[in-house]
């Protein structure tokens, strides 16, 4: 383990962040990719903020998804690679192939980039939007069996794109092999934010707190912290039964908004005063997707329950996530400790 050289794709992200954390507290030297060095600073702030001890082993690369150039430079010695870099807009984007093509040919570049390396093995951070979208209504849970449609044409551009880039990873795989391959599938993510660059999952916790969401539209999400997301990243890079497998990350049943916000109502008491009460109709969030990006993306999924299960990333990995409620609970509070939930 202590050091063995490990890339972390995306490192200004909050999933990517967080796995730059454990891996320096388990002693592997770590390199990052970001679009731009100009991002070092902010990268070793979210750090500081995550109480790292020492950023010393940890060394900064420029790399882009859409283009190959850095991508060698930042893989070469590597033994292994978190590939969790991915867009993911705030809104539906003008074109899918916006999303789609930098998703999938961002993770071909880096797979092939790991193979030429010689890395002995990649975790692909992909969603459970690759596994649970485009299907009818299902009485049972998805597991890591389950694919998503993307040729449903009411699967939007954020679900198709990590299907799609998935997919291209196993194929690339199956076909040219040369590196080993596990994916860690997550659904929501929250749990502690380490700056203003995190998850579309915690604008939802931010809303219901700040009063800006007016009510609850019936939708139902996973929850996972983050911290065990990355915990789950680096079990799945080093564990033999992890090669070859994709391991959805998820802490217990699914949650409807509604029950979301019963939750955080009753652990935040009095900052949690603003979480609203009422359920929306599907019908006026239609209406108010038509004007505003963020509910727009979730349209298709209203009046949908889903939920899936954790099940395999424990029995085999021994991964054991935190509560449902632990999760949205620290989302708060750190949005809350660093002055983000105003604006």
């Amino acid at each position: 383990m202590s050091g063995e050289t490990v890339l972390v794709t995306g490192g200004s992200g909050f999933v990517g962040a967080h796995c730059i954390l454990q891996l320096l507290e388990k002693g592997y030297r770590v390199r990052t990719t970001v679009r731009s060095l100009k991002r070092e600073p902010d990268v070793r702030a979210m750090l500081a903020t995550g109480s790292a001890k020492s950023t010393e082993d940890l060394a900064f690369f420029a790399a882009d998804l859409t283009s190959d150039v850095g991508w060698k430079q930042a893989v070469t010695g590597c033994d292994y690679v978190l590939h969790v870099a991915s867009p993911f807009p705030a809104g539906q984007p003008k074109h899918e192939d916006d999303l789609i093509v930098p998703a999938r040919e961002g993770a071909l570049r880096v797979m092939r980039a790991s193979r030429e390396a010689g890395v002995q093995r990649v975790v692909l951070t992909s969603s459970f939007a690759a596994i649970g979208y485009g299907h009818p209504p299902k009485d049972g849970v998805f597991t890591e069996k389950d694919w998503s449609d993307a040729t449903n044409p009411k699967v939007a551009a954020y679900p198709k794109s990590k299907t799609l880039a998935e997919r291209a990873a196993w194929d690339f795989v199956e076909k040219e092999g040369g590196v080993e391959l596990s994916v860690v599938n997550p659904v929501g993510i929250f749990g502690p934010v380490l700056g203003a660059d995190y998850s579309t999952s915690i604008q939802l916790v931010k809303r219901l707190i700040d009063g800006s969401m007016p009510g609850l539209p019936q939708l139902w999400f996973g929850v996972v912290d983050v911290r065990d997301v990355a915990d789950l990243h680096l079990r799945a890079m080093v564990d033999p039964a992890a090669k070859g497998e994709r391991f959805l990350a998820v802490s217990g049943d699914f949650m409807s908004i509604a029950e979301i916000a019963e939750a955080m109502r009753r652990r935040l008491g009095e900052a949690g005063k603003k979480i609203p009460k009422r359920v929306l109709p599907n019908w006026l969030l239609r209406v108010v997707g038509m004007f505003d990006p963020a509910i727009g993306l979730l349209v298709p999924e209203l009046g949908k329950p889903k939920n899936g299960t954790g099940e395999k990333a424990q029995r085999l990995l021994g991964w054991s996530p935190r509560s449902r409620e632990d999760a949205l609970v620290a989302s708060a509070e750190s949005l809350a400790k660093l002055g983000l939930l105003s604006g």
